[in-house]
């Protein structure tokens, strides 16, 4: 057993033992504390576990992976995520307080007193949810394939089997205080690497500044950034800084569905409902946003530096020359165990037994490399979602570092897949057992029902883990628009639209789910690209894009197509009642916020 190994182990046993540990003080001993933890969470622990449960093996793995091949196109994901929250502490999270329900689908139920609603949203709330976790568990299954040196298939059932331990025995009041503990673990994991690599490549421990300032090791002749340029538009790639994801409509129309995606996903909505008052939802909302500033204001820096790491390590000489390009036989360790993983994969074109990186498909270049003898690019494979958890390696960081990132990453997936299971057991046991198929069951038996609903969740997430569906098999941003397309304008119509009826929100939300259900079906073939990051494959250009628009970002569309059914149907169908037009300006209503639930 390598020193690496010994870090390794020892860092993420501990994590592990620190969860369980936690579990075991918090178990649940009510519906109230399964549910929304007894509704007494501070607003600035909620925060902490928010920035946790939002911060997913996407944010923590793939982010940065994206952003180092994609460049400027990548933002979309800092710009949209980081405007979703602004979305839902303004519009969202302190009016679902005030109206006091456990869950989104029993805010839906009530607000537009329907049974059907309820049942639509729960729907909804699952296909959004179940195509998230696939990626948590992709994330749980690579970094233990990696540094745990076990297979994909274990690590994913030891993850499972962690996740069942805190989620099933604490329910919400368990996952709260879990991931205040895996934010701690995940931010810690994530800025101090930066801090090194920042201070090694341009002389800043701030990694924030760092990526705007001088390239240490140029002797502070270039900027960090342009440096970047050069390296990858040498070797025939896109320029780092200014290149995009497809078209301006397609960033716009991406940028917006994860906005509105984020202010609708159900196991973030869920976690104001922990709070004891209407304020404190706010409250936690802003702390939230400190805390996921953290690591969203790092990833630009993280991914730039890793992408140049990465150019430098394989591109050691000056471009053509005989000696430019790394030796395989030469090649670092990490080069060798990321191989052994099938992430990275190279292959010898030319026979010269050198490492040839460069993009083939760019044809000005192309005709450069065949005057060098290179025959394509000889990495065949680079897998986006390794960047983050290879760069500490590929930088040469301590040991203990590297085990911390790990740890890190796992605690990042752990956390929100925890938080996406509850949403979806809650809905089960008790939207649709206690509000509809069983409204007098006790207390005891829905506790019962939620905890055999969250071990039935754990069980399926595993399973579609190991053998995912084509249409969730290349990405976590599907789940955005199903949540974009669905709930969210089911919640601002409710929210904000006293003669919004109960026809045209179901008819709204079918319409807008189902469309970008089977625009995504339809364009499989053109959106997964295999081996490509589980957050966003690379954007290319489907000819019979809707308006250009990919599947990722066509969660806008489902929205606006929501948005008019609804509008249409309750245009022809009857209002409201009373009760509940009266119901929705008390909602609304900041005086006396408290005095609606009890405060």
């Amino acid at each position: 057993m390598t020193n690496l190994d010994i870090w390794t182990y020892s860092v993420v046993g501990f994590t592990f033992a620190m969860y369980i540990g936690i579990a075991i003080w918090a178990r649940a001993g009510s519906t109230g504390e399964f549910y929304v933890a007894g509704g007494g969470v501070h607003p600035v622990a909620n925060g902490m576990a928010t920035g946790a449960d939002w911060m997913s093996a996407a944010s923590f793995i793939s982010m940065a992976g994206l952003i180092a091949f994609n460049g400027y196109g990548a933002s979309v994901f800092l710009m949209g995520w980081t405007g979703g929250y602004v979305l839902l502490a303004l519009l969202l999270a302190p009016y679902l307080r005030k109206f006091g329900k456990f869950t989104v689908p029993e805010f839906i139920g009530d607000r537009y007193y329907s049974q059907t609603a309820r049942i639509v949203a729960v729907i909804c709330l699952i296909l959004a949810s179940i195509t998230y976790v696939i990626g948590q568990m992709k994330g749980i299954g690579v970094a233990f394939s990696r540094f745990l040196e076990t297979s994909y298939e274990m690590g994913l059932y030891i993850g499972m089997g962690i996740v069942a331990i805190y989620a099933v025995l604490g329910g919400m009041k368990g996952i709260t205080y879990t991931q205040i503990a895996q934010y701690v673990v995940l931010i810690l994991a994530y800025t101090i690497p930066a801090i090194f690599i920042s201070l090694s490549l341009t002389g800043n421990p701030v990694p924030q500044i760092g990526l705007g300032g001088s390239y240490a090791p140029g002797g502070g002749e270039m900027s960090l950034l342009a440096k970047l340029d050069q390296v990858v538009t040498d070797l025939g790639f896109k320029e780092y800084t200014t290149q995009v994801m497809g078209s301006s409509l397609n960033m716009f129309a991406y940028t917006l569905s994860l906005m509105i995606g984020t202010a609708g996903l159900p196991h973030v909505i869920i976690r104001f409902f922990t709070v004891p008052k209407v304020r404190d939802a706010r409250y936690s909302a802003g702390w939230a946003l400190v805390f996921i500033a953290l690591l969203y204001t790092t990833a630009p820096a993280v991914g730039a530096m890793a992408r140049l790491n990465l150019m430098d390590t394989i591109q050691v000489g000056p471009i053509g020359s005989e000696e430019g390009n790394l030796l395989y036989a030469d090649r670092p360790e990490w080069f060798k165990k990321w191989e052994a993983t099938g992430l990275l994969q190279f292959e010898d074109k030319n026979d010269d037994g050198r490492i040839q990186y460069y993009n083939d498909q760019n044809e000005a270049f192309a005709e450069k490399a065949e005057s060098f003898g290179w025959k394509g690019n000889e990495m065949v494979k680079v897998d986006r979602d390794i960047m983050v958890l290879a760069n500490p390696e590929i930088a040469g960081l301590p040991n203990w570092v590297i085990a911390l990132v790990v740890a890190g990453g796992l605690a990042a997936a752990l956390s929100t897949a925890a938080g996406l299971l509850l949403a979806i057991s809650s809905a089960i046991s008790h939207d649709l057992l206690k509000g509809v198929f069983m409204p007098r069951i006790s207390e005891k038996a829905e506790l019962n029902a939620g905890r055999l609903s969250m071990v039935g969740a754990i069980l399926v997430a595993g399973y579609l883990g190991l053998n995912p569906p084509g249409f969730a098999a290349g990405t976590v941003a599907i789940a955005f628009g199903l949540a974009a397309a669905s709930i969210f304008p089911a919640l601002m119509m409710g929210i904000f639209m006293k003669r919004m009826n109960n026809a045209g929100a179901i008819a709204g939300m079918i319409a807008g789910i189902g469309v970008t259900l089977l625009y995504v079906f339809q364009h499989k073939g053109i959106f997964f690209i295999p081996g490509t990051s589980f957050l966003a494959p690379e954007m290319g250009m489907g000819a019979d894009w809707f308006f250009g628009i990919s599947p990722n970002a066509f969660g806008v569309v489902g929205a606006a197509v929501n948005f008019g059914v609804a509008f249409i149907v309750a245009a022809v169908t009857a209002p409201p009642p009373e009760h509940i037009q009266h119901l929705v300006e008390d909602v609304r209503v900041p005086r006396g916020a408290g005095e609606a639930v009890g405060h």
